[in-house]
């Protein structure tokens, strides 16, 4: 990798030549960003009840405080990775990390449902230059192959336990304190984030190319699109017209922007970052994860909540063991795994071990407990997904030059986003189908059938997402190339 794309030159006394220094400190910095981004789609979850009744908005608007977000996050993506390589990563970590700070700050204290939703859109606009620059940080700050690896699988365990994470803290903080805090508190970890950033992180030279403006439109209106489709599904269903218009209009404006991609003189996401086999099976991979991961822990949340009667904070601490199963594989994937495996069979391995997780909570009934039934699903899937993690955050920015290490960065982050509004749009409604079909089937509303009823439609859910994971098995295992592995 050229020097010109390093964020941090070494000095020329520096003990090990080429490195650069305090790298390791640096991604402590960047992991502490990274947490905010990820978790950040989580911790409003269980604040959301309370932040109801405290600013009296309707069930129907209830989800925009979600929604708002990821629409935000999701369709500025790509343009966030691209201005990251054009006006520089250090410029774009800190300037995302301030902006997410005061919408984090104007939403805590909002004192109606408009200023808050407005908040959690500027999140979202902060959060698509934050995310990609964080992670093009990474891909310059670690150079030595075998160190990227580690640093790699840490950045991989942090954004895999992330949304667990959030739900463990925002159950804390809205029980323990007020639901407020689960947006102060991004105050904070952006705080530490930029000292660390201004301190460690150097200038580097700006990028020489100019903004693909059309193609810019055109991705952020279809990413747009999609993710609108998606979570419009979720409230509306599947048969409504203003879905299915809005996905039909995203796959249009997404087919003509790859289309502007081959031709246009300074494309926003270069074909070149995406026409690698192993780095289009890294892609598929997250984008299957994404819609299983988030799809399961919708649900599994539901039944401990609903069937075990879990508070919300045992609910984060019934989630630990899956987090500490991604840890442990994602932070040994990129270093020892994969170059001894290969990233075929690690990621193949990650998606069996899911797939095997998910046909577990399938078997879930009504009088099912955690430890015996619960636990050992969670700590397969957690293992699991480490694995696919560390595999497609490696091959997915590995090889990639410096001007394109942003937006390698918002393309991992755009597939995991679309990937988490598909899952929960499509088991939403998979799962009212299920309660619906089995009430009518049973010709009774008592309580015990009811019960029964949502037991069967979450682990309807979960075939679902079992599903999901058999086809990002039989992605991985055509896409990768066997026993190759990119660390350049």
């Amino acid at each position: 990798m050229s020097s010109s794309a390093t964020e941090a030159a070494p000095s020329a006394s520096a003990p090990d030549a080429g490195l650069v220094p305090h790298r390791w400190l640096i991604l402590a910095f960047i992991g502490v960003a990274q947490l905010m981004v990820v978790l950040d789609a989580t911790i409003v979850n269980i604040a959301l009840p309370t932040a109801q009744a405290d600013l009296h908005f309707s069930d129907a608007d209830r989800q925009w405080v979600i929604t708002a977000y990821t629409l935000a996050f999701g369709s500025l993506l790509l343009l966030g990775g691209r201005l990251t390589d054009l006006f520089g990563r250090r410029n774009a970590f800190l300037i995302g990390l301030v902006g997410f700070a005061v919408a984090s700050a104007l939403g805590g204290s909002a004192q109606s449902f408009a200023v808050l939703i407005v908040a959690r859109v500027v999140q979202g606009i902060f959060s698509a230059l934050l995310a990609p620059a964080a992670l093009s940080l990474l891909i310059v700050t670690f150079t030595d192959p075998a160190e990227r690896g580690k640093a790699i699988g840490i950045f991989g365990a942090v954004a895999g336990s992330g949304a667990s994470v959030g739900l463990l803290l925002g159950g804390f903080l809205t029980g323990q304190v007020s639901w407020r805090w689960t947006l102060y508190i991004n105050i904070l970890f952006a705080a530490v984030a930029f000292v660390g950033g201004l301190v460690l992180l150097r200038r580097s030279p700006r990028g020489r190319t100019h903004l693909d403006l059309f193609g810019t439109v055109l991705a952020s209106a279809g990413l747009f699109c999609l993710v609108y489709g998606f979570a419009n599904a979720v409230t509306h269903g599947w048969s409504s017209a203003q879905s299915w218009s809005f996905l039909l209009a995203s796959a249009v404006l997404l087919a003509v922007f790859g289309a502007w991609q081959a031709r246009a003189k300074h494309p926003l996401l270069p074909p070149r970052v995406v026409v690698d086999r192993n780095r289009a099976g890294a892609f598929v991979a997250l984008l299957v994860l994404g819609a299983g991961l988030y799809g399961e822990l919708l649900f599994m949340t539901y039944f401990l909540q609903q069937v075990l009667h879990f508070s919300p904070v045992r609910t984060g601490f019934a989630y630990l063991p899956m987090n500490a199963g991604i840890m442990l594989t994602a932070m040994t994937g990129a270093s020892v795994l994969i170059p001894r495996f290969g990233p075929k069979s690690v990621a193949s391995g990650g998606m069996l071990l899911s797939l095997v997780g998910a046909v577990w909570f399938t078997r879930l009934t009504a009088d099912s407990g955690y430890v015996a039934h619960v636990l050992p699903g969670l700590v397969l899937t957690g293992l699991g997904m480490g694995c696919v993690f560390a595999t497609g955050m490696s091959q997915a920015t590995a090889g990639v030059a410096g001007q394109d290490a942003g937006v390698a960065g918002a393309m991992v982050n755009t597939v995991q986003q679309v990937g988490g509004s598909l899952g929960p749009a499509l088991l939403n409604t998979v799962v009212l189908s299920s309660i619906t079909d089995y009430l009518v089937s049973h010709h009774s509303k008592l309580p015990s059938v009811v019960a029964a009823a949502n037991v069967h439609g979450f682990t309807t859910a979960f075939a679902w997402a079992a599903g999901f994971f058999a086809i990002g098995l039989v992605a991985t295992m055509v896409l990768f190339r066997r026993g190759a592995v990119t660390t350049a």
